[in-house]
């Protein structure tokens, strides 16, 4: 019987080096709380810097969005860490919340990117017209964030509608946008509308994805959609395919201790950022799926 990869003491205690030397306080927060007994005070209190006055995050919470304003896609980040610290109650939710009421587009949803990117340094792909329309991305994330949460804020309601009319309409599902409406599905109240619509994408879903394991250049894996065993997501994959590429991952840590990001770095320091992300989130699943030592 084959025997599974695992992540070994030694490999966790890299993986904590390399982000001591390379990534952000709020990674290392990250992974002391998940990996290390660490406070959930320590990662909401590293995470406060990023949020802007208008309740919103920007300050390069999103590593190619180095700006200071507040961009949409820095708030599904800033929902995910804050859930993760058991802080879906936290009154910073009920800000970002106002917040997105200000910059939702007239069709109910958020724009992928403000204009205002354009006050900052920012990857070249973040581009905007003047009045951009809302878009599934991130609006899907953030609504399934919301709804996970429990919220009751008025945002939530016309995001929501805004989300079901885009995912009705799909025939095509690019790689972004799966894990956005993914994430939405998972976590929306009408469930029996929910599974309909992921049968009904099932093929569309998996035309984005590359199964060969060890596959380069910026491609989109199994357990990029499924990064744990819970969701929608992992309803696409067999068994063997997911123990696959949980073996390659294994094997994907380098041997400074992190694991290295597959699309286009435009200036060093994102770098460095990403790959602390993607060690933490790397680390995340490969625990998610009994892949420890």
């Amino acid at each position: 019987m084959k025997t599974s990869k695992t992540v070994t003491a030694e490999g966790l205690a890299a993986a904590e080096r390399f982000l001591h030397l390379n990534a952000r306080v709020l990674e290392r927060r990250r992974f002391q709380m998940h990996f290390r007994g660490g406070g959930a005070a320590a990662l909401v209190a590293a995470l406060r810097p990023y949020e802007n006055a208008d309740g919103g995050y920007g300050n390069a919470l999103e590593p190619d969005l180095r700006g200071d304003a507040s961009q949409p896609v820095p708030a599904q980040h800033a929902l995910e860490i804050l859930h993760e610290a058991g802080h879906d109650d936290d009154p910073a939710v009920g800000r970002l919340c106002d917040h997105l009421t200000t910059i939702t587009a007239a069709d109910g949803g958020v724009p992928f990117v403000l204009p205002t990117v354009r006050q900052g340094p920012h990857a070249p792909w973040w581009q905007t017209p003047d009045d951009p329309p809302g878009s599934l991305v991130p609006t899907a994330t953030l609504a399934g964030q919301l709804h996970r949460a429990g919220s009751a804020h008025p945002w939530l309601p016309r995001a929501t509608a805004f989300c079901w009319e885009g995912i009705d309409a799909l025939t095509e599902v690019s790689p972004y946008v799966a894990y956005a409406i993914l994430a939405f599905l998972d976590h929306v109240p009408e469930r029996a509308r929910a599974e309909a619509a992921f049968e009904r994408l099932r093929g569309p879903l998996l035309d984005g994805v590359t199964l060969d394991p060890r596959a380069s250049g910026e491609v989109h894996q199994p357990l990029d959609y499924a990064a744990s065993p819970d969701g929608f997501a992992r309803r696409l994959f067999d068994d063997d395919v997911i123990e696959e590429h949980l073996d390659a991952l294994v094997d994907a840590q380098d041997e400074d201790g992190g694991w290295h990001v597959n699309f286009l770095i435009w200036t060093p320091i994102t770098g460095h950022e990403w790959r602390g992300v993607i060690t933490v989130e790397r680390l995340r699943t490969l625990r998610a799926y009994g892949r420890f030592s």
